[in-house]
């Protein structure tokens, strides 16, 4: 069965793979047709020869895996059937609804999932909503909770996100949660509660949730550590901060701050146990209903509730279904295998949520469980308890190796010791004191907790600093990955088993795999989808340069942080040679901080001073800042980098953005020294030549003409100033004359960029016209055979993009 299971979750990842839904196999019929098939082999499976059990083997796992694939087409087809109509985007709509889960406050406002209930037609019945104050206001961010019932005008539009290589699938995330649009409250004056209690059991348990959470944070005022408490207790990790995040992702120990088995099963020994002394004590009850039986119960009930209060999420999900096959099997007095709990907990999984594939939750969860069964599997002899509990740690960090990378492109070297003392501490004096305080927040176990958990952070702080904490590297391609986890696989395997040098070999093979680079005369430029704003890598042989970080997106989280630096992971980019802020611009510059904070930077160039000066201001004293000028000129690994404009002896422009760096990159060629001229004559004309202008307007293209720039001439430009139609002057377009040009630019921005106008001119020039906000991240590769133009979302399609 468990082996069907695993066909049927395959089905189900290659379906989530997938550019677009399937015609047929997205119907309920198929799925029912491929059940009947599998159920009539499996009734004959056992009384055939061995030869034909092989043939109805493998003929039961392929009808298992297009089960699963149909199964999660169909579920797919259901929920994008409920999408926003076309018509309605960036338009004011009412509606009336019910506020669900816990809404997330910022310092400028709120956001909560919201379920409509009255709207026009077109509007979806579940969308998520941000609600922010207004502009320049001194009071409060507005306050929601949930189960309240509210009338709203709002503007919506449907699911976007940035695509990004190695970023965040915000559109995924949406989906998977069934959130099917995405828009803020206007009209604020017309805004209504109509009632502070909707009813329904879910709407109940968020509002207990939403209780507790502000329990906590009234009861441990300006705690630092308040965060881990609550989502200790209700699920919910947004209540911690970023550098927390930071300090458990060096250590490798996030999945203590996360409600999982561990959690779960500790409440249910501990309400069983209490269950089991006292029931036992009572004749009466004993008579009615066995004390092992008794503490099953409740120790399952007390499991469903945590969950409930938890959020359902899916390392949740997983720890409940296997908690309760188990119950339910030591209710009836049957013995069930730990795997085979496992394999119907991932059945159960994939059926509610078919989505959960694409989450690292669903593969650290499920992946952790299953290399404790494995390890554990076949033992004649049972190890001691510590030394048992530290063969199981060093078989997780070592079996999920292959796993981290592909995520998160790292895995914590200072894991175990980080572990061994945060595991028990959470276990068996955290999480249990968290718990007892939930019902009385004021009664001084919070505070206890915080101090343990304040010892603890010192602990992990101390291991995080290390400069040898984290291992870092660029995302393995898929085949390495299959081999790496195979290779893990032979190495748990008991000491007589063979094959294990040869393991070892892959493991290392996997672990010093490098990410391919430019060959020397060449270069990769990426535009990312950063949103309004613009962020663009370019990579020789072997130097990184980054022309500006993208826009800030409010007050506690920025491009640099959501795309960049995820990015420069994915591809293996561990520091940056040179930072280039074109000028002044929020959406230019709004990211560099987090950059600089999270990646070694060898100097910064800013176009204004300003730029430089503030983004480096307090985070790195020793960081040269230098004015970029047209003086300035470098050469990489057979690429030349100079500087157009701004003029170092001209007159600063009335504007800020005609004091844009621009960079013109171009191939030189692999050849050195004297012979880089002989070579480059051999170029034609703007032939292997980039053009980053920022937001240079008209006055700025006008000087750089009656300069006589050399080289405007390119293969390639990044449109100035997103597209507006400020920029882009018909001179100015005939002497780039392009093959490409790339307009970074917002989904649905209120400037209308790019302008029709500027779209047009660039087209009629002969290039080919390419945008950040349909087709995600641009990539131009410069080389000796031309350019080479591809974008993101071209790439690697999904079904639920756009929709």
């Amino acid at each position: 069965m468990a082996y069907l299971i695993f066909a049927f979750g395959l089905g189900v990842w290659a379906l989530q793979q997938q550019a677009e839904l399937p015609p047929v196999l997205g119907h309920g019929g198929a799925v029912c047709l491929v059940a009947g098939v599998l159920t009539g082999m499996a009734a004959r499976y056992r009384r055939r020869r061995p030869p034909v059990r092989m043939a109805l083997a493998m003929g039961m796992l392929c009808c298992a895996f297009l089960a699963g694939f149909a199964y999660a087409a169909w579920r797919a087809e259901i929920r994008l059937a409920d999408r926003l109509d076309g018509t309605l985007e960036g338009r004011d709509v009412r509606i009336v609804g019910v506020v669900e889960d816990l809404p997330q406050a910022a310092t400028d406002g709120v956001r909560f999932a919201f379920r409509v209930e009255q709207a026009d037609a077109g509007v979806p019945q579940r969308i998520q909503l941000s609600w922010y104050r207004p502009r320049r206001s001194e009071d409060p961010p507005p306050q929601v909770s949930p189960g309240e019932r509210w009338r709203f005008t709002v503007r919506l539009k449907r699911p976007h996100g940035a695509a990004v290589p190695g970023g965040f699938d915000y559109e995924v995330w949406l989906l998977e949660r069934n959130l099917r649009a995405t828009g803020h409250v206007r009209a604020l004056d017309e805004v209504e509660r109509v009632d502070v209690d909707a009813g329904g059991l879910m709407e109940a348990v968020h509002r207990q949730r939403d209780r507790i959470r502000k329990a906590f944070a009234a009861a441990l005022p300006d705690a630092p550590h308040v965060g881990v408490l609550i989502a200790l207790a209700v699920g919910d990790q947004r209540s911690i901060d970023a550098a927390h995040w930071d300090t458990f992702r060096r250590t490798g120990v996030s999945h203590l701050v996360a409600i999982s088995g561990l959690h779960v099963s500790l409440l249910a020994l501990m309400v069983g146990g209490l269950c089991g002394v006292i029931w036992r004590r009572i004749p009466w009850l004993v008579l009615r209903l066995p004390v092992r039986k008794a503490s099953i119960l409740s120790a399952a009930i007390a499991a469903t509730v945590y969950a409930l209060l938890a959020g359902m999420g899916v390392p949740v999900q997983r720890a409940l279904i296997m908690l309760l096959v188990a119950a339910v099997a030591l209710f009836l007095g049957r013995q069930t295998g730990g795997f085979r709990i496992w394999a119907l907990a991932l059945l159960v999984v994939l059926l509610v949520d078919p989505w959960a594939v694409l989450s690292a939750g669903f593969w650290l969860s499920f992946g952790a469980v299953g290399v404790i069964l494995y390890v554990m599997a076949g033992r004649v002899r049972a190890e001691a308890g510590w030394k048992s509990a530290i063969r199981i740690q060093l078989a997780i960090t070592l079996a999920t190796i292959p796993i981290l990378l592909v995520l998160f492109q790292s895995f914590s070297l200072v894991g175990p010791l980080a572990n061994a003392v945060g595991i028990p501490l959470v276990s068996f004096l955290i999480a249990p004191l968290v718990l007892l305080g939930m019902p009385w927040p004021e009664s001084g176990l919070l505070w206890i907790a915080h101090g343990l958990t304040a010892l603890m952070m010192n602990w992990f702080e101390i291991l995080a600093a290390s400069s040898l904490a984290l291992w870092q590297q660029a995302r393995p391609p898929l085949g390495l990955t299959l081999a790496g986890c195979i290779a893990v696989g032979v190495l748990l395997l008991p000491r007589p088993a063979p094959g294990k040098l040869a393991a070892l070999v892959v493991v290392l093979a996997l672990l010093g795999w490098q990410a391919p680079r430019p060959p020397v005369g060449s270069f990769v430029a990426t535009v990312l989808d950063v949103g309004q704003g613009l962020a663009v890598h370019v990579q020789t042989a072997g130097h990184d340069l980054l022309y500006d970080a993208g826009p800030p997106f409010g007050a506690s989280s920025d491009a640099g942080e959501r795309s960049v630096l995820p990015y420069l992971s994915a591809i293996g980019v561990r520091r940056l040679d040179r930072l280039l802020l074109s000028h002044d611009d929020a959406d230019h510059i709004g990211g560099a901080a987090s950059v600089l904070r999270s990646i070694p930077v060898g100097e910064v160039l800013a176009g204004e001073m300003t730029a430089g000066m503030r983004v480096a201001e307090g985070l790195a004293a020793e960081l040269p800042v230098r004015l970029c000028t047209d003086e300035v000129h470098w050469e990489w690994d057979g690429v030349r980098f100079e500087i157009l404009s701004p003029n170092a002896g001209g007159v600063v422009a009335r504007r800020n953005n005609d004091q844009s760096c621009v960079l013109r990159v171009s191939r030189t060629g692999p050849l050195q020294g004297a012979d880089h001229e002989t070579h480059s004559a051999a170029l034609l004309p703007g032939e292997g030549v980039l053009l980053l202008v920022g937001d240079i307007e008209s006055a700025g293209e006008r000087a750089l003409l009656a300069r006589g720039a050399p080289g405007l001439a390119s293969s390639a430009i990044v449109v100035a100033h997103h597209g507006s139609r400020s920029s882009s002057t018909a001179s100015f377009v005939d002497a780039v004359l392009p093959e490409a040009a790339v307009f970074s630019v917002g989904h649905l921005n209120p400037f209308g960029h790019p302008h029709p106008q500027v779209w047009a001119r660039w087209a009629e020039a002969g290039a080919r016209n390419w945008r950040t906000d349909s087709q995600g991240s641009v990539l131009l590769r410069f080389a000796e055979e031309g350019l080479h133009v591809d974008a993101e979302r071209v790439r690697r399609p999904r079904y639920w993009h756009g929709k």
